[in-house]
């Protein structure tokens, strides 16, 4: 059972990049866990056999989803079938028939938990397996004392090993994730060490080129030359607007923070894009909760948002719709909407949004997206990001709510 966690952590995170195929990978390593725990159970008599496959079968399913939950089903069913026809193969089947769509029903709340819940999620549905196995295998060969204080003790001990295990694999992955945000940090640390050094060094000499480059815009040149000049500028200030980024991120951060309300400044941001979507033939629509009080600065907010708002635009080059909203959550926070109907991202480009230097923009540098999350997490709130190929991309920024 500690195989397949400890080798996710140590090699299939490193190795393996796509989601999609580390599940897959992980399916086969909780199957053979489960073989194994299937091969050398515990004999009390009349053929009863006592093993833990419920630890790697749950663990699987409720990391990996339904179809993993679905394979190690039917691997359970069918490598107990090779024991042959008896009490014990239609007591695995009928408790895998009543415990599955159990197990299935918590497995999306159990992804979005936090630590503390999930093991508390994954203990109780050890118990439940347990408890619905010692039911129905109770039913079919009678209840005994013998029979229940060996069945109790099992039961104990998978709550237990559950228990532990989920702690393990939490534990493991918290510190696997405060890895990869050391890594981001000493890659933020280099960037500031750059930007201190380099960015108005090199602002300088650009602001004069631009000028010049405006005093030779006359009414008199070609057109083909005025273009020439005009994207000149643009290149330009593109190259400015980067290095403003490369300054939010390497200058220090002061706190200017007040009581704001969301709904506002999300139509605030709105309207400042509202002739940039118009000019991509995207339109905008709004649904707004009254009184969404958050504690932050109305400024980095702001940022924060347009960002996001232009990349959604962006991201549908032929045209859509972009919704915007604001509402409140039964769980303390205040929750921004950005749903597009644009190209779409993958798995993996999901989980690489905000790292340094990554965008999905041929032109673009990905400081943005990077200052944007730097921006949510400064107010201690966070983004989650929900998306698929040519269906679209759903941004949703969750911030601390205030009376």
């Amino acid at each position: 059972m500690v195989i397949p966690i400890f080798t996710y952590y140590t090699f299939l995170t490193e190795w393996v990049k796509s989601r999609r195929n580390r599940i897959a990978l992980m399916s086969i390593l909780w199957g053979i866990s489960i073989l194994f725990c299937m091969s050398f159970p515990v004999d009390f008599g009349e053929n009863a056999r006592i093993e833990l496959r419920i630890i790697p079968f749950l663990l699987g399913t409720l990391y990996g989803g339904v179809w993993p939950g679905i394979f190690l089903s039917v691997l359970i069913i069918l490598y107990r079938l090779y024991f042959g026809f008896s009490v014990g193969f239609y007591n695995t089947l009928l408790v895998l028939l009543f415990s599955l769509p159990v197990i299935l029903f918590f497995q999306k709340s159990f992804a979005r938990s936090k630590k503390a819940k999930r093991v508390k999620i994954a203990v109780g549905l050890a118990f439940y397996y347990c408890l619905i196995g010692l039911t129905i295998f109770g039913i079919l060969r009678g209840f005994t004392i013998d029979y229940l204080k060996v069945q109790s003790i099992h039961l104990l001990f998978a709550v237990v090993v559950t228990w532990f295990f989920t702690v393990l694999n939490e534990t493991i992955r918290e510190i696997y994730q405060l890895r990869a945000e050391m890594e981001n940090t000493e890659k933020l640390r280099v960037i500031s060490e750059l930007t201190s050094v380099f960015a108005h060094e090199i602002r300088n000499p650009m602001q004069v080129t631009r000028g010049f480059l405006q005093l030779l815009n006359e009414p008199e040149l070609p057109n083909d030359k005025k273009k020439y000049l005009q994207l000149s500028i643009e290149e330009l200030d593109r190259a400015n607007e980067i290095i403003n980024d490369f300054l939010t991120l390497g200058k220090p951060t002061i706190d200017h923070n007040q009581r704001i309300d969301v709904s506002y400044q999300v139509q605030r941001v709105v309207n400042i894009l509202q002739s940039y979507s118009q000019n991509h033939n995207v339109e905008i629509k709004t649904d707004f909760l009254d009184n969404c009080w958050i504690y932050a600065n109305p400024q980095k907010l702001n940022q924060s948002l347009i960002n996001i708002l232009k990349n959604a635009i962006e991201a549908m080059p032929t045209g859509g719709m972009v919704w915007v909203g604001c509402t409140s959550t039964d769980d303390g926070y205040i929750k921004i909407c950005i749903k597009d109907q644009g190209i779409g991202m993958t798995r993996a480009q999901i989980d690489r949004l905000g790292s340094p230097f990554y965008s999905l923009k041929e032109s673009g540098t990905g400081l943005g997206m990077m200052v944007s999350y730097q921006i949510v997490r400064s107010f201690k709130g966070k983004i989650q990001v929900n998306s698929e190929e040519g269906k679209g991309t759903e941004f949703i920024i969750l911030l601390p709510r205030i009376p």
